[in-house]
């Protein structure tokens, strides 16, 4: 799917299709916003050569699984960004490959499949945005996208709250192999964020032609796109570090539970190893035990035994273990 928004001289917004490219040809002082969703290679490879793209930057974008990054050419400069096409307070997410070619007069913007923050600005706010600058567009993009991974890692920390009372209350492998597989999850958003907290510190630390930080409204854009991109990688690693701390707590109260399981053994086995001792020596047939023909020997064994246990009882007592 091919869309566009034009952007007159006038400051008149028009939606259509790749007809419009040519009337942004016509007008020098017009901008334009092509946004690509799902389009064949060859068809995007011809639309970006005809707007004069470098070829590297075309191979970058159409890279699967190319970490983000930004670059920057003659005419344009590239940002791959890590967005999502789907993403839950699970934090099962669905992350696609984006692709941004900034020019002095345009947008083009590549994606896969859908993207809800392009969806959401490019018929309520792409008007306003572009008559700003086309790098605030994409700004404005990253921002929205990074929202909507906020607004699920929020609603996550609910779920994580509520998994911590029943770990305490009532831990359960199920719930063990919940905290490991949102560890894994962490560990793979994290390194998302990670990518794009280094992308926004270029932005900041670093003037690129078509990225400019002497505009003042350019500038504010790309704070704000570091900032929650920053605190999305302080969420992350903070509910990584919890869910450590959650299986550490697991850990340690299934072995705590495990020594007195082990203490109340060991307890038993003491005591009866001793009345075992007694049972088979006095088991033992021998025609001449000397115990054996005595009137009363096997109440004094009986109460040796019961003498034992209650000693050893008051013993274990005494020492806290059980």
């Amino acid at each position: 799917m091919i869309r566009t928004l034009l952007l007159d001289a006038d400051g008149h917004a028009t939606l259509g299709g790749d007809e419009l490219i040519a009337r942004w040809h016509e007008s020098p002082d017009s901008r334009i916003w092509i946004d690509l969703q799902g389009e064949g290679m060859a068809r995007e490879r011809e639309m970006l050569e005809a707007f004069g793209c470098h070829p590297m930057a075309i191979d970058d974008a159409h890279r699967d699984r190319h970490p983000p990054k930004i670059e920057e050419f003659d005419d344009h400069t590239l940002i791959l960004y890590r967005g999502i096409s789907s993403f839950d307070d699970e934090l099962d997410y669905v992350p696609q490959q984006m692709a941004f070619l900034l020019g002095e007069r345009f947008l083009i913007s590549l994606h896969p499949g859908q993207a809800m923050s392009v969806d959401r600005l490019f018929e309520r706010e792409g008007e306003h945005l572009l008559g700003w600058s086309p790098e605030y567009v994409a700004l404005r993009i990253m921002y929205i996208s990074a929202g909507f991974y906020l607004d699920s890692l929020l609603a996550f920390e609910s779920q994580l709250s509520d998994l911590e009372d029943l770990l305490t209350n009532d831990g359960s492998d199920t719930l063990m192999r919940r905290v490991i597989a949102y560890r894994s999850r962490l560990v793979k958003m994290r390194r998302i964020f990670n990518y794009h907290v280094g992308i926004t510190q270029e932005l900041t630390g670093h003037d690129y032609d078509h990225l400019p930080r002497a505009n003042e409204e350019t500038l504010h854009a790309i704070n704000d796109v570091h900032e929650r991109f920053e605190r999305l990688l302080s969420l992350t690693q903070m509910y990584y570090d919890i869910c450590g701390d959650l299986v550490d707590g697991y850990l340690s109260l299934s072995s705590h539970q495990l020594n007195n399981t082990m203490r109340i053994l060991t307890v038993i086995t003491a005591i009866f190893v001793p009345l075992s001792f007694l049972a088979g020596l006095y088991g033992m047939n021998f025609a001449y035990m000397p115990e054996l023909s005595f009137r009363y020997g096997y109440f004094i064994v009986i109460g040796v035994m019961l003498s034992l246990v209650a000693g050893m009882l008051y013993l274990f007592k005494r020492k806290r273990w059980f």
